[in-house]
């Protein structure tokens, strides 16, 4: 089951500090100098402001915080209490050292509110970021289930496909470690929703397209993703979001594939075959390897068909095909390749499996 990983904790930089000591002494009621103070303080630079906004933000969610969380507030304050008394003192910065810093009331005060806020708060953050929703889901060879999330998303899992879904307060993720799907996301501005397929993140807000992750099937050591509505962003998981050709914007009829490592190639048109064909019991192949062409059909269940000249292996199969359907397509592929089917007798009660050979 897919578990979330809380972010490490930091120590807060010089602007968190001094917007901290602004707010809680604007807690206790400014004086209109010190409101002009505040002001200009803020207007020195943006990250000035943002800092005490989140101070604010921040302190409007601890009051929200269910019995359940206060406790577990309590219980940090508590240990990162006897942490402070045991650390050395350290001396006050800038401006703090003046008028007010020596002020045992608001010293205090920033002192309780900086333990909760740096060492409690943790406490706070773990709660908010535990899954509302968690569920594994796997189909079996040869099966194909809809899924319905709590949060209004469809899922529709194709063959030999697991996923981890976990629904947050703040977003919405799901893993594809195996298979493909097709996501129909139910639109959350506020509540981003994250596919993470092998090396790849997928972030949409609501749209419709699939994500194709099957390590296992040669030729497609990579990911897959193609856009039938909406928007997604496509990027490497662990890229920062800035860094040069990290980021792809996919729009309806697109779609992009990387390679294992992540690198993703060109944006391409979705075929005309449609994002998942595998919807209508479809397998469309363009130019592919035949032994690819034959992995891709296991998926779906035995196919008692082997191909072992390299060869053979290598020649490039156009079509499109129902992989239930394997006998129309052993009765199609020597129209289309120059190939033959070879039957050996079945041996110890085995099913016969039949080699694919050159045609004579």
């Amino acid at each position: 089951m897919t578990t979330d990983q809380s972010s490490p904790r930091h120590e807060p930089g010089p602007a968190e500090r001094d917007a901290l000591a602004w707010f809680v002494r604007s807690r206790g009621g400014l004086s209109a100098g010190e409101a002009r103070e505040l002001a200009a303080w803020q207007a020195q630079d943006p990250a000035h402001a943002d800092a005490f906004a989140r101070w604010q933000v921040d302190w409007q969610q601890l009051d929200a915080l269910p019995a359940q969380g206060v406790a577990r507030l309590r219980a940090h304050l508590a240990q990162d209490l006897v942490r402070e008394r045991a650390a050395a003192p350290r001396p006050a910065r800038g401006w703090l050292a003046g008028a007010w810093a020596g002020s045992a009331t608001v010293a205090a005060s920033v002192a309780c509110v900086a333990v909760v806020a740096a060492g409690g708060l943790l406490a706070w953050q773990h709660w908010q970021q535990q899954p509302l929703f968690e569920k594994h889901i796997a189909t079996r060879t040869g099966e194909q289930v809809d899924v319905q999330l709590p949060d209004g998303s469809h899922l529709r899992l194709d063959t030999a496909t697991a996923i981890d879904v976990a629904l947050f307060r703040q977003r919405r993720e799901v893993r594809l470690p195996e298979g493909q799907a097709v996501f129909r996301v139910q639109g959350d501005a506020a509540r981003p929703f994250h596919v993470l397929a092998g090396p790849l993140r997928i972030t949409v807000v609501g749209t419709r397209f699939s994500v194709r992750n099957t390590p296992g099937i040669p030729g497609e050591a990579g990911v897959r993703v193609a856009v039938e509505e909406g928007r997604v962003r496509v990027a490497r998981a662990d890229a920062p979001a800035a860094a040069s050709g990290a980021v792809v914007e996919l729009t309806a009829g697109q779609q992009v594939a990387s390679d294992a490592t992540g690198r993703l190639g060109p944006v391409a048109a979705v075929p005309p075959s449609g994002i998942a064909p595998w919807r209508e019991s479809r397998v469309s192949f363009d130019n592919t390897p035949l032994a690819q062409a034959l992995a891709e059909f296991g998926r779906y269940g035995p196919t008692q068909l082997t191909v072992r000249d390299p060869e053979v292996a290598a020649l490039r199969l156009t079509g499109t095909f129902d992989p239930r359907r394997l006998d129309n397509f052993v009765r199609v592929l020597p129209q289309v390749l120059p190939v033959r089917m070879q039957a050996p007798a079945a041996q110890g009660g085995e099913a016969a499996t039949t080699e694919i050979v050159a045609a004579p």
